[in-house]
């Protein structure tokens, strides 16, 4: 026979009130990026990456600025060349001229040492990919590689890379030892398979080098477009630093996540989950759109998850028989008048059977009373009742009488 669960007494209904809802961050070293500063005592940090040519001056200062007036805290470009990575000063230099300065981040992929210590110059952090940063020469007859060989490649390494290390640990700048799953080297395949522990070792020789350095200003990234494999190695990373007592900061993306709602759902997936567990301190979201549609992505996930408070949080139930007006048309209203706000919680709920209660922690509620009328609540309180079709309006009273309410841009 089932049992039938006990009743709660009052003493475990205040316990289950009590639970924790907030998401306590993973503590993490602060890294300082430009005037931004990465780690779990400040505010996750939103960035995308602009698709204009380096070389092409001007319309990378506007693909910047654009991206830094919506929001992207950290912009990254792409330097292929020595050629680009000269290109960076004249852009930096046109920033400050035009607009301000805004926090830059450049790709170096390849074995390029000119390349990072020209664009190191001009930027306030450097990426790199540990799987690209020294080609290996690939035996077509290989079955494994000798420890002799991997050390040997070891050594390459840290010969290739220490020059940058210096160069930015004397500047006071950053680099973001950025690990992708589609690029593990050669000998990381060989010897750890196409797994998250390749990734995860990749990333750790980098850091070792570093540190051998007196370098910690890092920033670490393990993406893969294959939502599990990106969950999977971040996880282990963070298991891995915290058995070596190493605290830094991780950038969190899943690469290639497509477009559409699909992208958006894959990105939020890998993303949300591990910000959820605590886990992250920057964010992009990958879509293969324009770089200013990821933006609105990145705030949501953190908006969703209580990480930032930058846009208003609208609570709307889905509808049903109960519901006493055109929902869908009164959000759409409601959205419309009050989304350039921030910082408040409204809600619009179609009737009073369960508005009240489910709306209970919004700033302000417009919920259906009755045909032709809703009710506008401040919080648990029922303020006043109005015709609907003046509800939209009496709602803007209310917020402005709170002295909530900013007038929209124009």
């Amino acid at each position: 026979m089932q049992t039938l669960p006990t009743p709660a007494t009052s003493s475990t209904a205040t316990s289950q009130a009590s639970v924790d809802t907030t998401i306590h961050r993973r503590q993490t070293r602060p890294v300082k990026v430009g005037n931004v500063t990465l780690g779990s005592s400040f505010p996750v940090v939103v960035q995308s990456m602009i698709n204009e040519d380096t070389l092409d001056i001007t319309g990378s200062v506007a693909a910047i600025r654009r991206l830094h007036e919506i929001g992207c805290e950290l912009v990254r470009v792409t330097v292929p060349s020595l050629a680009h990575a000269k290109a960076l000063a004249e852009i930096k230099q046109k920033l400050i001229a035009t607009y301000q300065p805004v926090p830059l981040v450049a790709d170096v992929h390849h074995n390029g040492m000119k390349i990072a210590l020209e664009v190191a110059k001009h930027v306030d952090k450097v990426r790199i990919n540990p799987g690209l940063y020294v080609f290996e020469k690939n035996k077509e007859a290989r079955t494994e590689y000798t420890q002799a060989e991997f050390d040997e490649i070891g050594e390459k390494i840290r010969h290739t890379l220490e020059p940058l290390v210096v160069s930015l640990r004397d500047q006071g700048k950053a680099m973001r030892i950025g690990v992708n799953h589609g690029s593990l080297s050669e000998r990381m395949l060989f010897t750890y398979g196409d797994t998250p522990e390749g990734m995860v070792e990749s990333a750790l020789e980098f850091i070792r080098i570093c540190e051998s350095l007196n370098f910690q200003n890092l920033v670490i990234s393990l993406k893969a477009s294959r939502v599990p494999v990106m969950l999977a190695a971040y996880r282990l990373m963070v298991q891995r630093m915290n058995d070596l007592g190493m605290d830094y900061p991780l950038h969190l993306g899943v690469t290639e996540a497509g477009d559409g709602e699909y992208g958006r759902i894959k990105s939020t997936a890998g993303i949300a989950t591990l910000l959820a567990d605590g886990i992250g301190d920057t964010i992009r979201v990958s879509i293969t759109e324009a770089p200013e549609k990821e933006i609105p992505v990145c705030y949501s996930i953190l908006q969703a998850l209580g990480l930032r408070k930058t846009m208003v949080e609208y609570v709307a139930c889905p509808s049903c028989g109960r519901t006493l007006f055109n929902l869908e048309d009164v959000l759409h209203k409601v959205r419309e008048a009050t989304k350039h706000l921030s910082g408040l919680d409204v809600a619009v709920m179609g009737c009073i059977v369960n508005g009240p209660g489910e709306m209970a922690d919004a700033d302000y509620g417009y919920v259906g009373q009755q045909p032709g009328t809703i009710s506008l609540y401040r919080g648990r309180q029922e303020i006043k009742k109005v015709p609907e079709a003046e509800g939209v309006e009496e709602l803007i009273k209310l917020i402005k009488a709170d002295g909530r309410w900013v007038d929209p841009p124009q």
